[in-house]
């Protein structure tokens, strides 16, 4: 009976410190600390990567020695106990192999508490964000952090792996007064804009902070992530037209991907505010004033995508503006 419950308590102990930890890639592990006082460390096993069972070696962290022999068991739970741990021989001090371990926080129900990224509010406050300009394939993905720091390191890529076809750019930073946003473009190989999407895209982004690991996912079809360029728009103050151009971004030809717009008028002196809908790419608008504020903007028409950015005001025509006011 003692054999069997010792060779319980072992399978249960082995058990334990496979659960503790989950491989990121080759030497790097990562170790899902629950963030609270009351919760023990997660025990973790060390072995030197040696064919040499008898070589003599110490494990060192920091220049702190950890422990002595082929296995030592190590405590992990708060950001100074994970790093780089290195086996090294006991005489030459010749480094063997290391395992460097990340953090990820979890709270009481084993959910990762995500704190690197900043949300974005909208849509639906997600980490994660990605936007299409058109249904050529090609996409953008973007993030935010607080506060730009050379530390953070950022991976992202489709979960189907190679099989989703999914290329992404280096991330490139945009840093302003209180975030940086990073940004990278991604495109789907082999699209075809005129056909059905069967299959969502999945993206997978992993943010690594020194020795702080989260990760994010975001699951869409390109017609779901939809924004349109603002269209380039003229206000003809002589008749009271204004006319736009489709966004040179967008997919072509127009009568298999038309656009539905939305003209909106400021006005100075009256201090209001009015919205017109319109399928076709003018309007005519007799009241309004040369200080009025007219801009339009656009989505697909009969896909409900996002509406683009209003365009900036459009541009007056003013020659016929002189003429009209010399009458």
């Amino acid at each position: 009976m003692s054999h069997l419950l010792f060779a319980l308590l072992s399978l249960f102990s082995f058990a334990t410190l496979l659960e503790a930890q989950w491989k990121l890639r080759e030497n790097v592990y990562v170790i899902e600390s629950e963030w609270n006082d009351g919760t023990p460390p997660k025990r973790v096993e060390l072995t030197c990567d040696t064919p040499d069972e008898v070589l003599p070696v110490y494990w060192e962290k920091d220049g702190e020695v950890k422990g002595t022999g082929m296995t030592v068991t190590v405590d992990v739970k708060e950001f100074p106990d994970a790093g780089n741990y290195t086996c090294l021989t006991a005489n030459t001090h010749e480094i063997i192999s290391y395992d460097f371990f990340l953090i990820t926080k979890i709270d009481s129900n084993g959910q990762m508490i995500r704190s690197i990224l900043k949300n974005f509010e909208e849509p639906n406050r997600t980490f994660l964000k990605c936007e299409a300009k058109n249904y050529s394939g090609i996409f953008m993905c973007s993030w935010m952090t607080e506060n730009e720091s050379p530390n953070v390191k950022f991976t992202i890529r489709s979960l189907k792996g190679a099989q989703g076809g999914i290329t992404c750019s280096s991330p490139v930073a945009h840093a302003d007064k209180s975030v940086t946003e990073y940004t990278v473009q991604c495109q789907k190989e082999n699209y075809c804009p005129f056909a059905e999407e069967h299959q969502p895209i999945e993206m997978f982004l992993e943010v690594i902070d020194e020795v702080e690991y989260e990760n994010y996912t975001s699951s869409f079809f390109i017609r779901d992530i939809i924004k349109p360029d603002p269209p380039q728009c003229q206000y003809v103050a002589t008749n009271g037209t204004v006319t736009w151009t489709y966004p040179r971004t967008w997919s072509t030809p127009k009568s298999y991907f038309p656009l539905t717009f939305r003209v909106k008028v400021e006005s100075q002196k009256k201090y209001k505010e009015e919205v017109y809908n319109v399928e076709e790419q003018s309007i005519q608008i007799p009241k309004a004033g040369p200080t009025d504020k007219i801009s339009v903007q656009a989505r697909d028409r009969y896909y409900n995508s996002s509406w683009s950015e209003w365009s900036p005001l459009c541009r007056y025509d003013l020659k016929n503006l002189l003429l009209k006011e010399q009458e």
